[in-house]
């Protein structure tokens, strides 16, 4: 593998693109830690994630010899929009979004977070990153508990390492949005915290 290990992703794909099968070995390797955690943590049930992590790849792959995929320099991001795109067809049907009361949007459906603010992107990573430096069984199960949406944006940015402009394009929302996501997820795991008298010092 190390004859690949000094290529990006999207030359990596384009070798895999003309029939050199090892390189997705090596894109597997790189990407397949992050895309299991995030399908675990969104699932919360480690068959159903082994079993998405399956399809994902698989669907990647058919992809990927079809040409859908377009080489931009984002290959992990597309893979977890592959994987984000399965989780959202097994719940498809199954359940109608759910508002929670901390979800305060403005009349154009925006969380009122103003993006032009720098403080606004840098203080919910401040705030959360003290908090996942708790103890990771506290803090795993309260992400758990999450509403969805919150939990989707704090997997992706914590655990997955995206931009929050990588996780609105993800997630087809607005930057705004995904910022306010964060926000409530932290007002969440505090009161969740409170409740069983757990310290977060933020």
């Amino acid at each position: 593998m190390e004859k690949y290990a000094k290529h990006t992703d999207d030359e990596l794909v384009a070798l895999y693109q003309d029939g050199d099968y090892k390189a997705f070995d090596e894109l597997l390797a790189r990407s397949q830690d992050r895309v299991y955690q995030y399908l675990y943590f969104m699932l919360n049930n480690e068959d159903a994630a082994n079993d998405a992590f399956q399809d994902t790849f698989v669907r990647a792959i058919m992809a990927l010899r079809e040409g859908r995929y377009k080489q931009n320099g984002q290959f992990l991001p597309w893979l977890l929009r592959v994987a984000r795109n399965l989780v959202i067809d097994r719940f498809r049907g199954q359940r109608t979004r759910r508002t929670t009361p901390l979800e305060i949007e403005d009349a154009q459906g925006e969380s009122t977070i103003d993006v032009l603010n720098t403080a606004a992107y840098s203080e919910p990573d401040v705030e959360m990153a003290t908090v996942l430096s708790e103890s990771a069984d506290d803090v795993k199960m309260m992400i758990n508990r999450l509403p969805e949406e919150q939990r989707e944006v704090v997997i992706m940015r914590y655990y997955q390492e995206l931009s929050f402009k990588e996780i609105a394009d993800l997630t087809d929302v607005s930057i705004n949005t995904a910022l306010g996501r964060m926000r409530y997820a932290l007002t969440n795991l505090r009161r969740m915290a409170a409740h069983r008298n757990l310290y977060l010092a933020v």
